[in-house]
């Protein structure tokens, strides 16, 4: 294999894993590693050879993708105890998919180039189904001739790879991203409590918007599962509690009020601290509705 054919993948939980099955299905060979040994086991049964840790990795494998909880695991991972940029590391170019404040951002890559690898922040939307069929939308922020240098070996985790900028604006563009998805979340869920308040039947009403002008994957895939009911985790509740503080640092540093963004986040801050941090985030309904949507007859 070339350096092109191989690639590191260090996180394998549920985002994680299903870039490495979209690597390896790709033709690469994956260089795995995580924290935990049952998802080393199931990248293992996948295909994907196991390091001993993420500096024996680095020994060997010139791009890196992470797929970590926070920037404290990423640092962890880059520079604590047997990290990626040990001395000895070969590892050119780091591509970190975990989801991180800018601010952050800008510190990992600085740690980065201090040891000699390159740093892109290129956090991604699409969620688990999108890195199991590698139609992630990837974006990135850092060295534009890094994510080339990058691309040969990460190309089959994305459907659409952008570059946003220096380094941190990955991170606003996801957070740009966040602050829509909140929003729409929001505005599908007021939109058919409204319907069914109204005496409508909102399943109706969600096939006449979705040939329209209002029509989103969200009233389509989160608005159907609004109206059955149905909140097992795609994407959690909880997750959004980073988002509003990413996206209230950068409007904060800008000086900037984003009151339709606070309306959303106001919700999704109660549907957590109310125990549904688990719940998928369209269980954000359940706090406009006066009765569960479609419970009438």
């Amino acid at each position: 294999m070339t350096q092109f054919e191989s690639v590191g993948l260090v996180g394998l939980g549920r985002m994680g894993g299903g870039m490495c099955r979209s690597l390896l299905r790709a033709g690469r060979e994956v260089v795995a590693w995580d924290l935990f040994p049952a998802a080393r086991e199931a990248a293992g049964a996948d295909g994907a050879r196991i390091a001993a840790d993420p500096e024996s990795l680095a020994s060997e494998i010139h791009v890196v993708i992470l797929s970590l909880p926070d920037a404290h695991a990423v640092h962890d991972v880059l520079v604590g105890k047997r990290g990626l940029l040990a001395t000895g590391s070969k590892v050119e170019v780091i591509v970190d998919t975990s989801t991180t404040f800018p601010s952050e951002a800008r510190e990992l890559a600085a740690e980065a180039a201090a040891r000699g690898a390159s740093f892109l922040d290129a956090p991604v939307s699409g969620g688990v189904r999108g890195a199991e069929t590698g139609a992630l939308s990837v974006m990135v922020g850092g060295s534009e001739a890094a994510l080339e240098r990058a691309r040969p070996a990460i190309e089959p985790i994305g459907q659409t790879f952008t570059y946003c900028g220096p380094t941190g604006a990955g991170q606003v563009a996801k957070a740009c991203n966040q602050l829509i998805v909140m929003s729409t979340l929001e505005a599908v869920a007021e939109t058919l409590v409204l319907a069914q308040t109204a005496g409508l039947d909102p399943r109706r009403i969600r096939e006449a918007l979705l040939s329209g002008f209002a029509a989103s994957p969200i009233l389509e895939g989160q608005g159907l599962r609004m109206i059955e009911r149905d909140f097992v985790p795609g994407g959690r509740s909880l997750f959004h509690l980073k988002d509003i503080a990413t996206i209230r640092e950068i409007a904060g540093d800008a000086g900037l009020e984003l009151p339709g963004f606070e309306a959303a986040a106001a919700n999704f801050r109660r549907l957590v601290e109310g125990g549904g941090g688990d719940l998928d985030h369209s269980a954000v309904v359940t706090l406009v509705e006066r009765e569960p949507l479609g419970s009438r007859k």
